[in-house]
């Protein structure tokens, strides 16, 4: 290695990388070892993996735009690190557009159990960072989120997915009609104009309606 420097180029940004893939100390000063010819301590490794925790905190805390034009509000599960064991967990995230159509990943929670206590704490921090509305708020059926809203932004309307809402109408469908029945599903929930949407509601009507009142 060259005169002065202590740790070879882009030694830290691979140890983030297998941590956050979920890898433990141990197993990451084999990965060195096998990748570099390398050895490194566990306390070498913490040291770099801590440094993050800073910019971590920096970027849960900054501050909003004052109102955002629709808020997607959903989950997905990733695999940590608990109790010297690798589970999966439920992160859950709320995805800003703000009036430029710029989209930014607003917050990441992690939580055992959802509910309204949770959503209201949730909505309360973002409320803090400074946005003050949204328009609209896209969830699925999340437990306690509805109350939620109504609680922090009582103005704010909230309108279920509609990938949600289509999976949630096909359980009272045929199995063997719902690839058609979503088809005809689609030029309602696409039509540039509500009129538009109205006079595709009609056509789904008058095809389905009998069969499926």
């Amino acid at each position: 290695m060259p005169k002065r420097q202590t740790r070879i180029s882009g030694l830290d940004d691979k140890i983030l990388s297998l941590y956050a893939k979920g890898m433990s100390l141990s197993d990451i000063q084999i990965q060195i070892q096998g990748l570099y010819g390398a050895e490194v301590s566990e306390s070498l490794i913490s040291n770099i993996t801590d440094s993050v925790i800073e910019y971590v905190k920096i970027w849960q805390n900054r501050p909003l735009e004052s109102v955002y034009s629709i808020v997607f509000f959903d989950c997905f599960v990733v695999k940590v690190r608990q109790d010297k064991r690798i589970i999966n967990k439920a992160v859950y995230v709320a995805l800003g557009i703000d009036r430029s159509g710029i989209k930014d990943v607003l917050g990441l929670w992690m939580s055992e159990n959802e509910g309204a206590k949770f959503w209201l704490g949730n909505l309360t921090e973002l409320k803090n960072r400074g946005m003050n509305d949204m328009l609209i708020a896209c969830t699925d059926n999340l437990s306690g989120m509805s109350e939620a809203i109504a609680t922090v932004y009582p103005k704010t309307e909230h309108q279920l997915c509609v990938v949600h809402a289509i999976r949630g109408s096909l359980q009272y469908v045929s199995y063997k009609h719902r690839k058609v029945l979503v088809a005809d599903l689609k030029p309602i929930y696409t039509a540039v104009t509500e009129q538009e949407a109205l006079m595709a509601l009609e056509a789904f009507a008058t095809k389905w309606n009998q069969q499926y009142p």
